[in-house]
């Protein structure tokens, strides 16, 4: 099935270079994988995915490991962002 991945800004370099730009990519992935099967292959380090949204929906972190995926969904994590 397909879902669309974004990373969103230092996350960004996890991505193909030719996907960096629009921070985004279509993702062909198994029936049932979770946000954790998901995340795997980029090496993510843990500690900087920090919001994570399916179709704009937060995902806490407990839920991450068994959210399963559907077809069209849009998958997108930020890490955490300090501001003043």
């Amino acid at each position: 099935m397909q879902i669309t991945f974004k990373l969103y800004a230092s996350l960004t370099e996890h991505l193909p270079p030719e996907r960096r730009v629009g921070n985004q990519m279509p993702l062909e992935v198994a029936e049932g994988a979770t946000i954790a099967d998901v995340i795997a292959p980029f090496n993510l380090p843990m500690k900087l995915v920090h919001l994570v949204l399916i179709n704009g929906v937060f995902i806490p972190p407990e839920q991450r490991a068994t959210r399963a995926l559907q077809e069209g969904d849009v998958l997108a994590i930020w890490p955490p962002i300090a501001g003043g």
